[in-house]
């Protein structure tokens, strides 16, 4: 488990970036695979979700994730849902002790945030879709809703794909292009003619800061590079796996 310094400081939550390790699972999903969107043995990610509980001190079925979409949808979260029944969005946020709110990835950018003197809390899944869409300005908005200061909010980027790794089609590009001719900075062509190398956490961090919020930190891990400590979307595409594991960042209120 992961943390970071803007968070971890804060007495009134309890929050973790999760990696792939002390799990149950197996196989290509070893060890601590979170996602019920796998093909894992359901009861695996079942204990794997009750031991990052444990380590958070929540009650297990009040470790809450959504059904991820790659939109801009927050959730105003009051009580726990069932894996079953989650709602359809990429964003959740709270004022309720006692809750963790979790987002899955595994190259994706998972954003944990908390308002430094209110009670009141985020968490938000930003994959290019999303980030582009303003999943994360969505967030930060229905965080002010629940009566959060913008210049109290501190933001944590977590573990995901790096620059290095994420090679992407002059066609995603242009997208990015289209909406702000700015965002030309976050391409460096790659080795391969016509493609470049896409900075996703930069990017986020840079909407992050643009909404201006108090604080905002990077963890600066990469998922693709590290193998051992996290699951990866595009490594296992590049390898030919027929899946892949999530791993979990989740933080909650204390009761």
């Amino acid at each position: 488990m992961l943390k970071a310094k803007p968070l971890e400081v804060l007495s009134h939550i309890r929050h973790g970036f999760f990696t792939r390790e002390g799990g149950v699972s197996r196989g290509i999903y070893a060890s601590l695979n979170c996602g019920y969107g796998s093909d894992d043995n359901p009861d695996n990610v079942t204990e794997n979700r009750a031991r990052v509980a444990g380590k958070l001190s929540v009650e297990r079925d009040k470790l809450l994730t959504v059904h991820q979409i790659h939109s801009a949808n927050v959730i105003d979260v009051t009580s726990p849902w069932t894996p079953q029944t989650a709602p359809k969005a990429d964003a959740m946020v709270s004022s309720t002790p006692g809750i963790a709110l979790g987002v899955l990835a595994a190259d994706c950018v998972p954003v944990l945030f908390a308002d430094k003197k209110a009670h009141i809390i985020g968490a938000a899944h930003a994959g290019w879709k999303g980030a582009l869409g303003g999943v994360l300005e969505a967030t930060i908005d229905a965080l002010t809703r629940l009566g959060a200061e913008r210049t109290n909010i501190a933001a944590a980027i977590g573990p995901c794909i790096s620059k290095d790794f994420y090679e992407v089609g002059a066609e995603f590009r242009d997208r990015f292009i289209e909406a702000d001719r700015a965002n030309e900075k976050w391409f460096v062509p790659s080795e391969n003619a016509g493609h470049f190398m896409f900075d996703l956490p930069g990017y986020a961090e840079m909407r992050l800061e643009a909404a201006d919020i108090g604080t905002v930190a990077a963890l600066g891990h990469c998922t693709y590079q590290d193998q051992k400590r996290f699951f990866s979307y595009r490594r296992t595409t590049h390898r030919g796996e027929p899946d892949y594991g999530r791993q979990i960042s989740a933080i909650m209120l204390r009761s």
